[in-house]
């Protein structure tokens, strides 16, 4: 899959060499026309799965980029409005997440989003301790982290 990759960005730089603009468009839409070249050229082989994984990639960044915007809306208006719309807690996560790539992954993604911290790991690797600043429900918080980051997240990793 390694591979794959960095023959993907060589041939967009490659593309952007033949036609002589390096801007970043040039690039995207020569790493497209590489990706959709590599897809043809590899297609039935069974050790492939850059091509499952990319889509899921791109996916989750743009689902990391959604929860950034919602969570710095949401830590806006609470600093601009005269009222604390605030309810701190600390919760536990259960994790599905077993290695330490997984979890560190997870955990900075997480404290990467405002209003929310990564703060420790059960010793058994087994719980993410998080503290949110907007906690209505925990078992909301809890399903929210499940479903949105760590399943995501471990669509690309398994």
């Amino acid at each position: 899959m390694r591979n794959l990759f960095l023959m993907n960005i060589l041939l967009a730089l490659i593309w952007a060499a033949l036609t002589g603009s390096f801007g970043y468009i040039n690039i995207g839409f020569g790493f497209f026309v590489s990706y959709g070249i590599l897809w043809v050229i590899t297609r039935g082989r069974d050790d492939v799965n850059y091509f499952s994984k990319a889509p899921q990639v791109v996916s989750f960044l743009l689902f990391f980029i959604k929860e950034l915007v919602k969570a710095n809306i949401q830590v806006a208006y609470d600093v601009i409005t005269p009222k604390d719309h605030m309810k701190p807690g600390i919760v536990a996560v259960p994790l599905e997440a077993k290695t330490a790539m997984e979890i560190t992954l997870l955990a900075n993604f997480i404290t990467m989003t405002p209003g929310t911290l990564s703060l420790d790991v059960s010793t058994d690797r087994k719980v993410l301790y998080i503290h949110a600043m907007y906690v209505e429900d925990k078992q909301a918080f809890i399903d929210e982290i499940k479903n949105g980051f760590e399943r995501r997240l471990l669509k690309i990793l398994r």
